[in-house]
């Protein structure tokens, strides 16, 4: 498979191109364009957190802390005191950083359900939904911030399937098909749970046809 720095400047280089892209359809202002870049370098990175000694998953972890430190804030801001809230805010981002990325490569196994279309398309969901209701986007940039994300993490797996396939020997590893796949065929339980997830995500997304509108736009500026 592709290595962290491969995966990480090719995704940072295809987020580069749909924000500068996105910005001359129109689509979204400069200042908007940085969030799709950092999205979807985000998402070049994410199906790696499932490897319990990569440098995605410590990364990945650490950069969720910070929002759930936000969020925790203001959620108990004025039903604690000053101190009260330091300190829970301070075990939130310890818990967040620590506890729960060990938690999750426990539970987890490399090039299972997070190497998959399924998860691609959850990862874009969530982060379509968090833009919606907590960030108080528009529809369409929430579409465009999971459709970002999600791009990336295409990007990750159809790298990594590039990488199973060895040009100079002229055959092809064991890895082939473990990247890009519909589902984890493997843990068809697993790939049950996260698509009853992603549908109990389906009342919280902005309108389907904004997210028409988007493709179509993007689509008639590439041609």
């Amino acid at each position: 498979m592709a290595s962290f720095r491969t995966h990480l400047g090719v995704a940072a280089a295809g987020g580069a191109v749909v924000a500068h892209g996105g910005w001359q359809a129109g689509l979204w202002d400069v200042w908007q364009a940085l969030p799709m870049l950092a999205l979807v370098t985000l998402g070049g990175i994410l199906p790696d957190i499932d490897a319990d000694s990569s440098r995605a998953i410590r990364l990945v972890f650490n950069l969720l802390a910070v929002p759930a430190v936000v969020a925790g804030a203001l959620v108990l801001q004025g039903r604690l005191t000053t101190g009260g809230l330091l300190l829970a805010c301070g075990a939130l981002y310890l818990g967040v950083r620590h506890f729960a990325g060990a938690l999750f490569a426990r539970l987890t196994v490399h090039r299972g359900i997070w190497h998959s279309l399924l998860a691609a398309a959850f990862c874009g969901l969530s982060t379509t939904a968090l833009s919606y209701h907590l960030l108080a986007q528009p529809g369409a940039m929430a579409w465009g911030h999971g459709v970002a994300l999600a791009l990336g993490f295409v990007l990750h797996l159809m790298l990594d399937e590039l990488y199973s396939v060895d040009l100079t020997g002229g055959r092809i590893k064991r890895s082939f098909g473990t990247a890009l796949k519909p589902l984890d065929w493997r843990s068809p339980g697993n790939s049950l749970v996260m698509l009853a997830a992603g549908a109990n995500l389906l009342p919280w997304l902005p309108p389907w046809p904004t997210l028409r509108e988007l493709l179509v736009q993007g689509i008639s500026f590439w041609r």
